[in-house]
């Protein structure tokens, strides 16, 4: 039985190593059974051919967040109000001024903007602020909004996926992030996300999207209710997504996975569920993603969640890029994820890790690092 495994693991690993989607239930027995030193070599082996150069990429970009009043009411999120609570916000225009112009001065050029499915904010509020920051700020790239909240303004709206896109598009969005998929199977939504859109509905945002060569991201969030199936039915669907987008476009141009961060959840706190996941686990999750999606060029690691030991791992397992030093990131963080990068840090990070570190914009263009970011190096 064991040889008859490893000649498994090895005709598997062979598959992936020429670019060949493997399925759902090929992914899962090398993640049941291959080493960890075997999924690593071979992920690295397809991002030295998918991302030829010895550099890992980075960002310098802020979350902004546009209000945190939210009707989803997520079982993982510490960050949401409901409607009329005292705590509850809507960005000012004052704010978004300060904040993009500290943004600026620390050499970054794009906001990520999003917020909570606001029952009263429909299409004319975003797009009218996206106009305002673009005629405010014109170089401003606005990586914005996410999936469930297209689904949400467009309910509200009773318009397409793709009509509330082209609108915003007109507006002023540059592209679209990957936020909500948590994971996409149905039956973990309605533990977790009952008041977002369903998986297959976060699918179609993004072919949507892919079709009006909106650039995107995709992520997962796992390590709580789901079950190791319903992790690789993610990484298929996302796939399978990507295959179809059109000749041209650039689609999905980056997965981000990451575990629950559990602290004062109410998964936590009623259900019991904390976060389990290990680096090693970690560490795995990212090898099978470059194996199991060959149709996705860069592949992030999550250093906010996982710290930096094990993100820089991460880079001899399959990921090419570190994200972003997060001048500001205030949802993840509501939950628990406790690190924090400087420019130089994360510089010193990628270097440590054997790698030449790349400032980027959300394109994956190699952008020169800054002149004052360079000589302050974002101490923030």
């Amino acid at each position: 039985m064991f040889i008859f495994v490893v000649m498994i693991i090895s005709d598997l690993l062979h598959k992936a190593s020429k670019f060949e989607f493997l399925t759902q239930e090929e992914g899962l027995f090398l993640y049941k059974n291959a080493g960890t030193s075997e999924l690593m070599h071979v992920a690295n082996q397809l991002r030295k051919q998918q991302v030829p150069y010895n550099k890992v990429t980075w960002i310098i970009d802020r979350n902004v967040n546009t209000t945190n009043v939210c009707i989803a009411n997520c079982k993982f999120c510490n960050f949401f109000r409901r409607p009329g609570h005292a705590e509850s916000y809507i960005t000012d225009i004052e704010t978004y001024k300060q904040k993009i112009e500290e943004t600026f001065r620390f050499g970054g050029d794009q906001l990520l903007l999003q917020g909570g499915h606001h029952p009263d904010l429909g299409l004319k509020f975003y797009a009218d602020l996206f106009r305002q920051l673009k005629q405010l700020y014109p170089t401003l790239k606005l990586h914005s909004l996410g999936p469930p909240e297209i689904a949400h303004i467009a309910k509200l709206e009773g318009l397409s996926h793709t009509e509330v896109l082209k609108t915003l598009i007109d507006a002023g969005l540059d592209s679209l992030p990957g936020a909500g998929a948590e994971i996409l199977n149905d039956r973990v939504r309605r533990l977790i996300s009952k008041g977002k859109c369903g998986g297959q509905e976060w699918l179609d945002v993004m072919r949507a999207a892919h079709q009006l060569n909106l650039t995107t991201s995709a992520t997962m969030m796992f390590g709580h209710v789901e079950t190791l199936e319903e992790r690789f039915e993610h990484l298929v669907w996302l796939r399978q997504v990507q295959a179809e987008k059109p000749v041209g476009a650039k689609g999905f141009l980056a997965f981000i996975p990451w575990p629950f961060q559990d602290d004062g959840t109410l998964l936590k706190k009623v259900r019991g569920i904390t976060n389990q996941v290990t680096g090693d686990e970690y560490i795995r999750m990212i090898a099978l993603s470059r194996i199991m999606l060959p149709n996705i060029k860069n592949i992030q690691a999550s250093w906010l969640t996982v710290g930096k030991n094990v993100a820089q791992i991460c880079l001899q397992a399959g990921a090419n890029d570190f994200g972003s030093i997060m001048i500001e990131e205030n949802v993840v963080s509501a939950a628990g994820a406790p690190h924090r990068f400087t420019s130089k840090g994360i510089q010193d990070a990628i270097s440590e890790a054997g790698f030449t570190p790349q400032l980027r914009n959300q394109q994956y263009e190699f952008r020169d690092l800054p002149f004052e970011t360079e000589q302050q190096m974002i101490d923030y």
